[in-house]
């Protein structure tokens, strides 16, 4: 049995168009290490696959828990399209041994590297998407993901740490929390940005991701972490 195939097995959909599921499995790191060939990676599909994803999500929590409020919504589904609730996800399908990845990136870890996973998953869902169309998608998501929104309905795991912070912040305090970018590093198709948060224009913590979105998520993961130590 080819990759492909044991793949479809492990995910239980079949591709009518295999070249989407390759390219959905393929790392840019491995178009850049084979620039002499004409090759897709997964990035624009990741772009699709998170739209698509946070359309299920919100459409299911729309119909199933019409006792929630806008903000409780917005905060559930924050909680189950964030990257460590996808990571998970994709290490279900065993995801990591299926991807397509540059000798550079493969031998950093790559293969088990939390964004990595957490972007290759949401491009498996826009192959899928185009492949059979948004009926099909969403039950495959639902599948996927049933669990984990049960869990976040009842508050019990995939906190969006930038939210979390501005709760607190907000409930003690009048002080303005904001992000400021610091730095970055590596190349375009692989960069690392450093982000700080800022209380009141001064460091309250600091954290590192390859978007500043998850740099930004880090630095209040680490705000956090010393809000709970300073306890």
């Amino acid at each position: 049995m080819n990759k492909i195939k044991e793949f479809e097995e492990i995910i239980g959909y079949r591709f009518s168009d295999e070249s989407l599921i390759i390219n959905a499995l393929t790392h840019s790191s491995y178009s850049h290490e084979n620039r002499h060939k004409p090759i897709v990676f997964n990035e624009r599909l990741e772009f699709l696959g998170d739209s698509v994803l946070s359309l299920v999500v919100s459409r299911y929590l729309f119909e199933n828990y019409p006792q929630l409020p806008e903000g409780d919504l917005s905060k559930v589904r924050a909680a189950v399209v964030c990257e460590h609730s996808l990571w998970l996800c994709a290490q279900n399908i065993e995801l990591g041994s299926f991807l397509r990845l540059g000798h550079g990136e493969e031998i950093s870890g790559g293969r088990t590297r939390v964004s990595i996973l957490a972007d290759a998953f949401e491009a498996v869902i826009a192959a899928i998407y185009l492949d059979s169309g948004l009926d099909t998608v969403r039950e495959w998501v639902l599948g996927q993901l049933y669990e984990t929104i049960v869990a976040a309905v009842n508050g019990k795991r995939f906190k969006d740490f930038k939210t979390t912070l501005q709760e607190i912040v907000q409930a003690t305090s009048t002080k303005t929390i904001t992000y400021e970018v610091v730095g970055e590093s590596g190349p375009d198709h692989n960069k690392s940005f450093f982000v700080h948060v800022l209380l009141d224009g001064e460091k309250f913590g600091e954290g590192e991701g390859n978007s500043k979105k998850r740099a930004e998520q880090a630095a209040a993961q680490d705000a956090l972490a010393k809000l709970e130590a300073d306890k």
